[in-house]
């Protein structure tokens, strides 16, 4: 099953299983924004749950693979300045330097390359940019016996439960670690400030 079938089949019942339990996080995470109005990529931005918690003085894009989480996020972008697009977080439709920040929550644990995915938003950040994550990864040399073993079942379905942050980050020149700390699950999911030098 293709990702983009998996997420169009999730989409109705998407905010079920995700909304409640990562609500407090994703607003952490976004408290993160500066206040100076800027433009912002939200990076997968599914259904848009984190859009009633953005801060209002920004611009913002909202990429999604999939058309049916897209169209979920549109009523909730109306209080903002929000325009989705669908499109490809391995291959952004976008140029270089075109956003100020960039919002990455729980894809790069999605995607089938998240060292491209991570590339492509330091490639379309500003110097000086941030770069916001939030998501589940595993520590470097953690064993995880029975997420490494879930792994190829689960990874076709929705998300991958073998992420190494610190692998993928070693692999994207560019991003500058500013702060890690664990978010949820005894720090399985973790909140993430990069900057783009």
């Amino acid at each position: 099953m293709t990702l983009r079938t998996a997420y169009t089949l999730i989409a109705p019942f998407y905010d079920l299983a995700i909304e409640r339990a990562t609500r407090a996080a994703r607003r952490a995470s976004l408290a993160q924004l500066p206040a100076t109005p800027a433009r912002v990529l939200v990076n997968g931005v599914g259904t848009g749950l984190d859009l009633p918690l953005l801060p209002r003085q920004h611009r913002y894009v909202g990429l999604d693979l999939t058309a049916a989480m897209l169209r979920r996020t549109l009523p909730r972008g109306t209080d903002l300045d929000f325009r989705p697009v669908q499109g490809d977080a391995h291959a952004l439709p976008f140029a270089d330097g075109s956003f100020d920040h960039a919002v990455l929550h729980l894809i790069l644990a999605v995607v089938p390359d998240p060292g491209a995915c991570l590339a492509e938003a330091a490639r379309v950040l500003r110097p000086g940019g941030s770069v916001l994550v939030f998501d589940k990864f595993l520590k470097r040399g953690q064993p995880a016996p029975l997420r490494r073993l879930a792994n190829p079942l689960v990874r076709r379905l929705a998300t991958r439960l073998d992420v190494v942050f610190e692998e993928v980050l070693d692999a994207t020149p560019g991003l500058r670690l500013e702060h890690d700390a664990p978010a949820l699950a005894g720090g399985w999911f973790r909140l993430i400030r990069l900057s783009r030098v």
